[in-house]
């Protein structure tokens, strides 16, 4: 999942990005309105946290804009203006959901994870396939019944090899949608990440590499387990090398 803070408090969004990476969700902050339309226009968001009162454009033509441009960004307004009539026009603007600060890190990370749902195709919190269960809520893995512990990207690329429901997942998808905006291509995170997650996964191996395509989990031992990258199809990165953070 990729989240969007849109705050122009840095140590607030500072903050909630923070425990947002905690729990697996990857996260860019942008500090006013115009950069976070600039972000919206190039990269693909689950779900936005937007503050209302921004510097350089409202938070409100910003929620105005992403609904307007029909975007699948589901927003979380994320403001001290907290009377019942602030939640009625924000919710009119057409944000999905609306919570006041101060506020519980808790309910913020639950209606993120919610709204996170909201945004996908319709799938169970629990996943399960070739012996896995990955529980989004709870975030818990366990393999035949032996729980897992996971860091928080070996979560997220599981997570999104079990939504794809055995589908290729290219590497690009997968730094898409795990690591933050400011990840190159060309590390190695992918392959990396995955063979610290194949490790823990033990045998048999259940994430087959596609060459020249990509990932996927399928339903029982995987057909090829080398740890080396594969592009995404069509003009994809050149192969993913270098330094990594894979917490």
């Amino acid at each position: 999942m990729r989240v969007l803070v849109v705050e122009d408090e840095e140590f607030l969004a500072e903050m909630i990005a923070e425990g947002l990476r905690r729990d697996a969700v990857a996260v860019d902050i942008a500090p006013d309105g115009p950069s976070a339309l600039e972000k919206l226009r190039f990269g693909a968001y689950d779900v936005m946290i937007l503050d209302r009162d921004l510097p350089g454009l409202h938070g409100d033509e910003v929620c105005r804009r992403v609904v307007g441009a029909r975007l699948l960004t589901r927003i979380l307004m994320l403001t001290a203006s907290g009377t019942v009539r602030d939640r009625v026009a924000g919710l009119g603007l057409g944000a999905d959901d609306y919570l006041t600060k101060p506020f519980a890190y808790d309910e913020l990370l639950a209606r993120v994870l919610a709204l996170g749902r909201r945004s996908r195709p319709a799938l169970p919190p629990v996943l399960e396939r070739a012996g896995l269960t990955l529980d989004t809520a709870r975030r818990q893995v366990c393999r035949d019944g032996r729980f897992l512990s996971l860091s928080r990207k070996e979560f997220a690329v599981l997570e999104t090899l079990l939504r794809a429901e055995g589908a290729v997942v290219s590497g690009d998808d997968l730094i898409e949608e795990v690591w933050e905006e400011d990840t190159s291509y060309r590390t190695n995170a992918v392959r990396v990440t995955l063979s610290k997650l194949r490790t823990k996964l033990g045998a048999p191996p259940v994430i087959e590499t596609v060459p020249g395509a990509g990932y996927r989990i399928g339903n029982g031992p995987a057909a090829s387990t080398g740890n080396g990258p594969a592009a995404s199809t069509g003009n994809g990165p050149a192969p993913l090398t270098g330094p990594e953070d894979t917490r």
